[in-house]
């Protein structure tokens, strides 16, 4: 009976909802007592793409797996593309051209070093002001998270009586020029007493998920809102960005950084299937980085029914959209944040060597991607 309800739950979802669920992170069913730590459930990995592999098979001359063909383009890395993604109606003998298919992976395009930079920036300038972040809808622009979380301060919502504690010490950060919310010392937001709704930076930090940078992007209207301030693009990521680009560009033609939006995943977080389809040019790619943790990366056609190929993205790793690869539904669904898995023992050497610890803490436990856009 069990067998027959669950096969008619499978059948009513999509291929790409499917392949989310096959490689979402569960755990197995523990008693409620039990004082064990949770062990997830084990996934059939045999099936994920892993261009780790492939690279060290083109880099000794093997012939590669068919469907993957290595882009000839000047590139001072080997770039990969997928020849049937997006799948194509074409007679077997009509091959198109790799450009036309516009799906590109480049791993290991970021040096450690280049990583632990991008980390740096996502984690300390990305969130900040004028940069919007998913706490902008709560608490207004928030400045210094990372500085606050790390110095452990509480973000409180002051009422009338607050300031009366002061006695004429700065002991608060002002949050936002006309925000009620304010960075205080923990001990100090315990004594007052008084505060309506209090929260810790360390918390705010671990609910980190996006930030924009350059053009903000509206997520409630779903456009660009050119009336937001905001900055332009951080001149070496824009520098990056134009560099990665490269082999996806139209001949001739050069990218031009204009957004960009910071996803950042904790244990368990997910990215659902979709559609980046807000720029006026879809032969201009899109330029995603990943950081830290390693990452299931899924890649469907222009319909949800199409089923979706899976690939390991690891931290350095750059993937290239344009063109008809811009039409494909794609998401993020599962993160590994354990040592065998994780794959982030570079990162850990390097930042062990600083006298900062606070990054390697967090990027243990985390994933970061960048993506670059250029919106007109």
């Amino acid at each position: 009976m069990y067998g027959t309800e669950k096969v008619s739950e499978d059948a009513e979802r999509t291929a790409f909802r499917r392949a989310e669920k096959k490689y979402k992170l569960y755990y197995e069913d523990t008693f409620k007592s039990s004082k064990k730590k949770k062990q997830p459930k084990r996934v059939d990995l045999s099936e994920v793409l892993d261009f780790k592999s492939i690279l060290d098979s083109y880099n000794q001359n093997i012939q590669l797996s068919q469907g993957i063909s290595a882009l000839q383009c000047g590139f001072n890395r080997p770039v990969f593309c997928l020849e049937n993604r997006p799948e194509r109606a074409v007679n077997v003998n009509d091959v198109p051209p790799l450009q036309c298919l516009r799906f590109y992976f480049i791993p290991g395009a970021l040096s450690v070093e280049e990583q632990c930079q991008w980390i740096r920036d996502s984690l300390t300038s990305f969130p900040q002001p004028p940069n919007r972040t998913n706490h902008n809808a709560i608490y207004g622009p928030i400045h210094d998270l990372f500085v606050a979380a790390k110095e452990k301060k509480v973000l409180v919502e002051e009422e009338s009586s607050l300031p009366s504690l002061d006695s004429g010490a700065n002991y608060c950060v002002k949050n936002g020029d006309s925000h009620r919310w304010k960075f205080c010392e923990g001990h100090l937001a315990i004594l007052s007493g008084k505060t309506s709704k209090s929260v810790s930076a360390q918390v705010l930090l671990q609910k980190l998920r996006w930030s924009t940078l350059g053009l903000q992007f509206d997520w409630s209207k779903r456009n660009y809102d050119v009336s937001l301030p905001h900055n332009k693009i951080p001149d070496g990521l824009w520098q990056l960005a134009k560099r990665l680009a490269a082999p996806a560009m139209p001949v001739g033609e050069e990218f031009q950084p204009e957004a960009a939006i910071v996803n950042y995943f904790g244990l368990g977080d997910t990215l659902g299937g979709h559609l980046d389809d807000m720029e006026a040019d879809w032969s201009k790619p899109i330029v995603s980085m990943s950081l830290g943790c390693k990452a299931i990366f899924l890649l469907g056609g222009k319909s949800r029914e199409d089923p979706p190929s899976a690939m390991f993205l690891r931290s350095g790793d750059a993937v290239l959209m344009a063109g008809e690869a811009r039409e494909c539904f794609h998401g993020v669904p599962r993160i590994f944040t354990d040592k065998e898995n994780a794959e982030i023992a570079p990162l850990e050497l390097q930042f062990s060597h600083e006298d900062d610890c606070f990054f390697l803490e967090y990027i243990r436990t985390s994933r970061i991607n960048i993506n670059i856009r250029q919106v007109f």
